[in-house]
């Protein structure tokens, strides 16, 4: 942590926190003073995050994070799943989906 002018502690995030702070502000659906006002973020903090985040992508040097996700469905069901991208993007898919067309989906946003 620093201290600022006046004298209130400020948080230090690394390149990786800031990166996703700026995703999850993208994916949020908020006004930036929501997100702010929820995450304990100061706005100017948050526009220069998502400035650099975006100039990121546009370049095509945006973080490629991939994470684990375990689809539980009720009373031993198949459920439908969900998955919210950057940049307002959404995959839906339900039950006996085919798998070689969502890769083919993915293959073509990840091109994008």
């Amino acid at each position: 942590m620093i201290e600022n002018q006046s004298g209130t502690r400020q948080r230090r995030r690394s390149r990786t926190e800031a990166d996703r702070l700026a995703s999850e502000y993208e994916a949020s659906g908020l006004s930036r003073e929501e997100f702010c006002q929820q995450k304990d973020v100061a706005l100017k903090t948050l526009a220069r995050y998502v400035t650099r985040y975006r100039k990121q992508k546009s370049e095509g040097n945006g973080p490629q994070r991939w994470v684990e996700a375990k689809v539980i469905g009720q009373n031993g069901c198949r459920a439908e799943l969900a998955v919210l991208l950057s940049g307002g993007r959404r995959i839906e898919v339900k039950p006996g989906f085919d798998t070689d067309t969502l890769r083919l989906l993915v293959a073509s946003l990840e091109r994008m």
